[in-house]
């Protein structure tokens, strides 16, 4: 699997395009804005566009979908339900964080526990992982050993619990069965931020290090 990182939006969210070295078939994860960036880095790498997944319902993240969706007619997948509150919200998540407005949408396909996205060679597994909100997913590809795990951890700190929905024990919960569990080799895509690795977080993060 091949990706690169776009960083979008003034959150600097790290947009991530995937796609199959072999079958050039890719995915968008989190399509927060900045299209026009996005679409220059499909058309740079000539991938053919298979679908938009997203890990939450926060803005940064899904700002882009639906524009993205129409141009390329691709279905949306992801993320749980339980974060259907915040797409239906994007209309207020819009005035009170300063952005354009946007409409709310809902995706061809929910995510849960357990299930497995594909495009081209690739299978990506899902994760969820409540806490920052309650419906956030990870997704996990295990040949290349590389998770994109949204707004859940970052190097050296840990997502948000403080907006509606979120829970403090949840998200720590969510960090240590779901994610190091998967094993200290896996490189991370957070949600903004520098990658790092589920080893290097168990060792110097002050949120969530083995003590």
């Amino acid at each position: 699997m091949q990706y690169t990182i776009i960083p979008v939006t003034s959150y600097q969210q790290n947009c991530t395009l995937l796609w199959c070295k072999t079958t050039h078939e890719g995915m968008v994860v989190d399509p927060g804005g900045d299209i026009h960036r996005i679409i220059a880095a499909i058309q740079q790498h000539e991938v053919i566009l298979k679908g938009i997944l997203l890990t939450h319902g926060h803005l940064d993240h899904v700002g882009g979908t639906v524009e993205l969706a129409k141009r390329y007619h691709v279905p949306v997948i992801g993320p749980h339900q339980d974060d259907d509150f915040w797409l239906k919200a994007l209309p207020d998540q819009s005035r009170a964080f300063g952005f354009a407005p946007h409409l709310a949408f809902k995706p061809e396909r929910w995510l849960t526990e357990g299930e497995v996205v594909r495009f081209g060679n690739i299978e990506l597994q899902v994760r969820h992982t409540p806490g920052h909100t309650p419906g956030h997913v990870v997704f996990f590809e295990p040949k290349t050993r590389l998770a994109l795990v949204g707004d859940v951890l970052f190097s050296g700190s840990i997502g948000r619990t403080d907006f509606p929905k979120g829970d403090h024990e949840t998200l720590i919960h969510s960090i240590q069965s779901k994610l190091w569990t998967l094993g200290n080799d896996v490189a991370f895509i957070p949600g903004h931020g520098p990658m790092s690795t589920f080893g290097e977080e168990r060792r110097t993060n002050p949120f969530v290090a083995d003590r």
